[in-house]
């Protein structure tokens, strides 16, 4: 997940508490790919935020897209019926 931030950002110490059963099952998971606890959670939080970010993203979107109009003003609507006419979909 080293591309979600890049490779040069700094660290940070930080300390959380986590369910004793997510404890070892992340040790377990960082053993198995050979992975440092640190790099572990740091990828796993990485990977929270890429996808927390992009549904927020959408979520305005929609919000957005939700109250404006989606209707083509007859102007284009009518070039585009003409000039597609024949196109085949």
């Amino acid at each position: 997940m080293r591309s979600y931030f890049g490779d040069t950002m700094k660290s940070m110490k930080i300390a959380i508490s986590v369910p004793d059963q997510v404890f070892e099952a992340g040790e377990h998971l960082a053993q198995q790919l050979g992975l440092s606890r640190s790099q572990l959670y740091s990828d796993a939080l990485a990977a929270y935020l890429s996808t927390r970010g992009a549904q927020a993203v959408t979520a305005r979107l929609n919000a957005v897209y939700e109250t404006a109009s989606s209707k083509l003003d007859p102007a284009v609507e009518s070039y585009q019926n003409k000039r597609f006419a024949d196109e085949t979909w």
